[in-house]
């Protein structure tokens, strides 16, 4: 029986850290799906919400709700002004161009977090304080259960906002036909830019939920969940909103199952391994279309 209560601890251990990794790879497929542009940047907006998390919360004492909303709106400004400065520029280049200028961006905000914070990790308790619960002989810790809510909570507005909202029409119309798209009226800059916005503010949440699980802060804290979370994207299919969530979810049980039972050191490989078995049988991802291109 303590089998199978670890197993499903395990399994419940794997949903909580996939759905951080699927609320950050989130904001990679809508990036890719409207803009057609990776932002390996991406994982510095987790960093920067986490830095902003502990200024509103520790050294400035606000609420909590108030901290947590001027998170998401200091994330989500900054997603915009990295869009407009660096990205919007580079629409038509070339991809290694634009790969240049995205590990560019990543390294300055890692650089900017050094400077002000300097390299010695900061511990930071969680600000989230849910009691955890124990069922049976299974014990589920308060801030898995808020990230599993949030996460639904986060998936069922997205799809509803893109599917639902005028300004989610844009957003699948500029992901098909810029072109077109300008030609109907819509404005592909703000659009672009409203994309932006809302995959830094979804950063910005998976960030809280991030530091809450570690409670320590370091310059390059996000790195190495945006990588994962980029992972999980493509595993799921990239420009895929589903996709971006199933291969979150996939990502992360396969990685607490991988340290559970094989090894810690060789959780990562086993996460890379499998992307590459599912990139090998199905090139578009679990839940991506392949598309033919007109030459």
């Amino acid at each position: 029986m303590s089998l199978i209560n670890n197993l499903v601890e395990q399994l419940i251990n794997g949903l909580r850290t996939g759905s951080i990794y699927a609320l950050i790879a989130l904001g990679y497929t809508m990036v890719y799906g409207i803009a057609k542009m990776i932002n390996f940047a991406h994982g510095d907006i987790i960093m920067v919400g986490a830095y902003a998390l502990y200024v509103f919360a520790a050294l400035l004492g606000l609420p909590v709700p108030v901290c947590i909303l001027l998170t998401i709106i200091v994330c989500a400004v900054l997603g915009i002004t990295v869009e407009r400065i660096a990205y919007k520029p580079l629409r038509n280049a070339p991809s290694l161009a634009v790969l240049i200028t995205a590990i560019g961006v990543s390294y300055f905000l890692q650089n900017v977090a050094l400077i002000i914070f300097k390299a010695t990790p900061i511990p930071f308790g969680s600000v989230i304080k849910v009691p955890s619960i124990k069922i049976g002989g299974i014990h589920i810790s308060g801030i898995t259960i808020v990230t599993l809510i949030v996460t639904v909570i986060a998936m069922a507005i997205l799809t509803w906002f893109i599917n639902k909202t005028r300004a989610g029409s844009a957003m699948r119309a500029v992901s098909e036909d810029k072109g077109a798209a300008a030609l109907m009226g819509i404005n592909v800059n703000k659009t672009i830019s409203m994309t932006f916005a809302i995959g830094s503010a979804l950063a910005a949440v998976a960030g809280i939920l991030f530091i809450c699980q570690y409670e320590s802060l370091s310059p390059t804290l996000g790195a190495l969940p945006g990588i994962k979370a980029f992972v999980a994207a493509v595993l799921g299919g990239i420009g895929s909103i589903p996709g971006a969530m199933l291969g979150g979810i996939v990502l992360g049980i396969i990685e607490s199952l991988s340290k559970a039972y094989i090894s810690t050191q060789l959780a990562d490989a086993i996460v890379f391994g499998v992307l590459v078995v599912v990139l090998l049988v199905k090139p578009s991802g679990l839940l991506g279309k392949m598309k033919a291109e007109k030459v």
